[in-house]
């Protein structure tokens, strides 16, 4: 098990972040419930953020109760995504808080890269009800509607869910929280979507059903790095 408690991470670009409103909301109420107020540290964590280049910084509280920023350089930037699904129990011991089974799934997420060729692992529920991905939310379209795993599901407050709610607003896009098996979303398009990568298309559900074809992708990414601001 991973050493942290709460953790947050964003992609920072020339000194500009999407969500960084919400980021900010998750990790202080995270930290609140493990007893830490972390508001003085936010405000000087952001201030020492570099205004130039590509960044993905995570901070982060410890669970010796320490906070700090890890000031990381931002990965590339992943396109279309091979999907397998995780078979085994739920391996995370607290699927509402990004933090302490960062480890635990990015192991699973390595393993499945090895023995699939995966770039993400599916996790699922009783009866295959879909969930999210290790590092990544799950997204998928229904005819029009954008649909979404029900909140009352063990999954992750998604920073880019919620920017991407506020997108289907502002363009009358019905967004529904529906249980779904992966074998229902056979021939759909699908979604990963995080704070660093944005929107990754499914291309394939490996050793599932035919992923569907990529129609609102494109206009849906751009509108998403249109979300931007200076931080």
């Amino acid at each position: 098990m991973t050493s942290l408690l709460v953790a947050d991470s964003f992609l920072l670009d020339d000194g500009r972040a999407r969500g960084l409103d919400l980021h900010r909301e998750r990790f202080l109420a995270s930290c609140a419930d493990a007893g830490i107020d972390a508001s003085a540290f936010w405000l000087d964590a952001v201030a020492r953020l570099p205004r130039g280049g590509r960044w993905f910084p995570r901070v982060e509280l410890s669970a010796d109760r320490e906070l700090s920023l890890r000031l990381r350089p931002a990965p590339p930037l992943g396109g279309q995504v091979r999907v397998s699904r995780y078979d085994g129990p739920d391996p995370r011991v607290a699927p509402a808080v990004k933090g302490p089974d960062l480890d635990v799934l990015g192991e699973l997420k390595a393993l499945a890269a090895k023995e699939k060729q995966a770039d993400e692992v599916l996790l699922t529920g009783t009866g295959g009800v879909v969930f999210e991905a290790a590092y990544s939310a799950v997204l998928w379209w229904e005819d029009e509607t954008l649909c979404v795993p029900p909140a009352d599901l063990p999954v992750l407050a998604s920073v880019t869910v919620r920017l991407l709610r506020s997108i289907a607003a502002e363009r009358g896009v019905r967004v529904a929280e529906r249980r779904r098996t992966l074998d229902d979303l056979a021939g759909r398009e699908a979604w990963l979507a995080n704070a660093l990568h944005g929107i990754r298309p499914v291309a394939a559900w490996i050793d599932g059903p035919p992923a569907g074809p990529i129609h609102h992708a494109p206009t849906w990414q751009l509108a998403l790095r249109n979300t931007t601001h200076p931080i």
